[in-house]
């Protein structure tokens, strides 16, 4: 998130456009239609706001979409698909009016127009870190702190306006403060500097929209500390404030007399780009200190926040309303502490996929994750509310994700590694002079700072004590007698003290010194080495000896390597990739004196093959057959875009442009696959990350048990869904079947005291598969009912066998004749029953609710005998059809 339209002093709410325009959705996709960037959606509450207060734009680099945050719902409202950035860094510049996107990785610029959301990639800048844009309202500046040119564009169209202001090489800064002054402090100066835009037409001449006309100025330089200081800055509602990284003195630019604090850092401080109020937050990253200081310098709040498992820096501390919210740089956690030190609920991000981005719009505090789907907003009460980046019910939002089964189990979090001893540095190393017509340069490489970083260098020589910046490491000592010789010590500091002192060679100043070599050329090379050319120098007579390399990047210079001839080659690793460089050479003659520095060679960023891809995970997708699912971690990119990740499998290769994951199938059932994922980049391929996974293999049942009742059977059983998701069904002939659960399956519908066969069939993506099991269902047993009337006669029919008709009589026969009688049993007797026949009718009258019928049912009395259904009711709800027909 970098936003140059600074928040206002005050904690009262900003002022709304001055210009917009109201949009309808239709509009929106018919300007949109054919662009590179494309709107997804905007939400129902807001749907033909195009800009407002209390938003802001977020960067999501997994989707490769920007989302407009609505502060005040803490929701997505809009988003809009950049397809071409996905996976990359991307740089937001944002004012109420304009927003205007930077690939870091390619160096593409592109520009939306807030009140007709049109967006055009309409600008080309060199990729990686070192070129910036700064916005505020209608004005926009195009930064290359690496070459030192500062240039003013049309924030619409990304055209030039005037011509551009130069600085020496190496700048820092390049963001505007809250009265729309852009600032640039020069580290080889220890200067900061005011650059007002070129003025805007009048409404009544240029109309609503138009570019400005004219030239951007300087208004006002300061001195900010000393020349070769390492500088860090932060912009205000009025001014600046820049850190003496070299000094630790804190110097606030305003409008008011300039003040200057030295603080009590522990180590290099860092300050965040912009600061809303009136405390600046400076930060020790290392040691995880941090300061509030006021606007009169005083130190109004000093403490350390405590360090995490992970053992991680700190990103610079933002300050807002009285508290200050410092995140960690792997992005886990942001520590809140209040103006008194003490800590307060810190905000967490589960899976953040990185540093994050805070940035202070709109009286409220925006917290991007970009590596993940998750954003917060924090409100001037410092209440925190989650946004989902991701949200579906955004217009144009994605459809419902499909679950699919777990992935292998996740993998166990490695063991950090301790932090190492920290001790004073090391020497500086390749400490050399050289001597120029009344000076002397002087130049080192980098000393080993055992633990803590290096603050600064300390130059001594000539009875004077020089500080330089340890992102610097050259000087140029003036003010010397040609003819006499001088000597340099060099020795660098840390939190622990000063290290131990190098020389340099003696030399001795003098006129005669050569020209400068003619402007180099730089060239980055795939294995990640970087080549510098330049013509050769003229000696003006003497033997040139060497030529010392100084590479430039933003904030910075230090010197890179010696040659002999007009070349030199950087190795691999000694430059950071994706970082962008220019070098400039000086050349050094027989007696030791050196020319002027050459012109400034272009810029290059040195790149190399990717690193390889990061949590290479392989996963059964269950719902098809021989098909697994691989997904990764994009891996550091070392300097150039990664143009595709080659996925090989089962001597297939297959190429991933669109993501980060990929379904590979046509693999056996049950077949383990081990997969490769290569990055791919313009340097080469990447080491492959590996994972193994198994495609769905068909099902197996095991069957565990079989329970009966009269009429039904539950079939136990326990299925290995191979993977997959399986289904289950259960078939039994004479009897149905079911569908349904794979842990146990019923059968309804049998006959009494019968032996079944049941078939269990398992089906998933890889096929089916059936498994049979035997079960014998349980005898029907009724009861034989024949129960006294109330009156007469009634009372006594059901005590015992009489002559004549009585209940409970059993034929053997359906039907009641004497000559067939079987017997008779009292009311209450229990009967296993056989089947159903159908026979004479029979009528129970008020013995047994005057229950009629001319079915009989067959009976173990005295052998298979008969008993009508009027006297037996029947176990399970008297139901004829739980028995088979005779």
């Amino acid at each position: 998130m970098s936003s140059a339209d600074a928040a206002p002093t005050t904690a009262s709410k900003r002022r709304l456009p001055s210009r917009g325009y109201l949009v309808t959705i239709g509009t929106v996709l018919a300007l949109t239609a054919g662009l590179g960037l494309t709107v997804l959606g905007l939400g129902a509450a807001d749907e033909a706001v195009a800009s407002f207060d209390a938003a802001s734009w977020v960067w999501s680099r997994g989707k490769g979409e920007v989302s407009r945050v609505n502060g005040v719902t803490a929701k997505i409202d809009t988003r809009v698909d950049i397809g071409q950035a996905r996976g990359h860094s991307l740089e937001v510049s944002q004012s109420d009016r304009f927003v205007i996107l930077r690939d870091v990785n390619t160096g593409a610029i592109a520009s939306m127009d807030l009140t007709q959301l049109q967006a055009f990639w309409n600008q080309q800048t060199s990729p990686g870190v070192g070129v910036s844009v700064a916005l505020h309202d209608d004005s926009a500046f195009i930064v290359d702190s690496v070459q030192g040119k500062v240039q003013q564009v049309d924030p619409a169209s990304l055209q030039a306006i005037g011509q551009p202001i130069n600085f020496p090489p190496g700048i820092t800064g390049g963001a505007f403060d809250g009265k729309g002054r852009l600032w640039i402090v020069a580290p080889s100066e220890g200067t900061a500097t005011a650059i007002t835009p070129a003025p805007k037409p009048t409404e009544g001449g240029g109309g609503q929209g138009g570019s400005a006309t004219g030239e951007p100025q300087r208004v006002r330089t300061e001195s900010v500390g000393g020349p070769s200081h390492d500088f860090k800055v932060t912009t205000l509602g009025d001014g600046i404030a820049v850190l003496d990284r070299t000094t630790n003195e804190l110097v606030r630019v305003t409008d008011a007399p300039t003040t200057r604090t030295t603080l009590p850092l522990t180590g290099p401080g860092t300050l965040p780009e912009h600061t809303a109020g009136g405390t600046v937050a400076v930060t020790v990253p290392d040691s995880r200190q941090v300061l509030g200081v006021d606007p009169q310098g005083g130190v109004k709040a000093k403490f350390t926040v405590p360090p995490g498992a992970a053992q991680s820096e700190l990103q610079p501390a933002v300050a807002y309303e009285g508290f200050y919210y410092v995140a960690d740089a792997d992005g886990g956690t942001v520590h809140v502490f209040d103006q008194a030190g003490q800590a307060q609920k810190p905000i967490t991000f589960a899976n953040p996929g990185g540093s994050l981005e805070l940035e202070v719009r709109e009286n409220y505090l925006f917290i991007n994750a970009p590596g993940s789907p998750v954003a917060q907003v924090v409100d001037n009460q410092h209440g925190v509310r989650p946004v989902d980046k991701y949200a579906d019910d955004v217009l144009g939002g994605d459809p419902p994700p499909v679950k699919t089964p777990p992935a292998t189990p996740p993998k166990q979090k490695k063991k950090k590694p301790q932090k190492p001893a920290i001790s004073k540095p090391g020497p500086p190393r390749n400490v050399k002079a050289a001597a120029g017509n009344a000076e002397a340069r002087v130049t080192w490489q980098a000393a080993a700072n055992n633990g803590a970083p290096i603050t600064k260098y300390v130059v001594a020589g000539n009875n004077q004590t020089f500080q330089v910046g340890a992102d610097q490491r050259s000087l140029v000592v003036t003010g010397l007698t040609n003819g006499e010789t001088y000597q340099f010590q060099v020795h660098a500091v840390n939190s622990k003290g000063d290290g131990p002192a190098r020389a340099s060679n003696p030399v001795k100043p003098t006129a005669e010194v050569p020209d400068p070599p003619g402007t180099p050329a730089a060239e980055a090379k795939p294995d990640g080495s970087v080549t510098v050319t330049w013509p050769a120098a003229n000696g003006q007579g003497l033997a040139i000896e060497r030529y010392t390399v100084t590479a430039i990047a933003e904030g910075g210079t230090a010197p890179i390597g010696d040659a002999k001839e007009t070349s030199l080659t950087i190795p691999a690793g000694q430059l950071e990739y994706g970082k962008q460089y220019a070098f400039t050479v000086v050349a050094v003659n027989e007696r030791g004196a050196g020319s002027k520095v050459s012109a400034v060679s272009n810029s290059v960023v040195p790149f190399t093959k990717p690193g390889k891809p990061e949590n290479v995970e392989a996963a059964t997708v269950g719902t098809k057959a021989g098909t697994i699912k691989v997904t990764w971690a994009a891996p550091a990119d070392n300097g150039r875009p990664i143009s595709k990740y080659v996925v090989k499998a089962g001597g297939r290769s297959t190429d991933v442009t669109g993501g980060t994951s990929v379904t590979l199938d046509g693999f056996g059932a049950g077949e383990n696959v081990t997969v490769e994922v290569i990055a791919v980049n313009e340097g080469g391929e990447s080491e492959a990350g590996s994972a193994t996974a198994r495609t769905v293999a068909k099902p197996t049942i095991t069957v565990t048990g079989v329970d009966t009742t009269f009429n039904t059977a539950t079939v136990k059983l326990s299925v290995d869904a191979g993977g997959g998701t399986a289904t289950c069904a259960l078939a039994v002939s004479g009897g149905t079947g079911s569908n349904g659960s794979c842990s146990s399956l019923k059968a309804t519908k049998l006959a009494p005291s019968t032996k079944y066969t049941f078939t269990v069939k398992a089906s998933n993506a890889a096929g089916e598969v059936t498994k049979t099991a035997t079960g014998t269902t349980e005898a029907l047993y009724g009861t034989a009912t024949c129960i006294n009337g109330s009156t007469g006669d009634q009372k006594t029919y059901c005590n015992k066998d009489v002559d004549g008709r009585n209940g409970n009589e059993i034929f053997k026969v359906t039907k009641q004749d004497d000559d067939q009688q079987a017997g008779w049993v009292a009311n209450g007797t229990r009967l296993q029953t056989y089947c159903k026949k159908s026979g004479e009718e029979v009528y129970a009258y008020v013995y047994n609710n005057d229950k009629r019928s001319t079915w009989w049912i067959q009976i173990d009395y005295k052998g298979k005998t008969y008993i009508p259904w009027a006297w037996l009711n029947l176990d399970g709800g008297d139901d004829l059809d739980n028995l088979p027909t005779c």
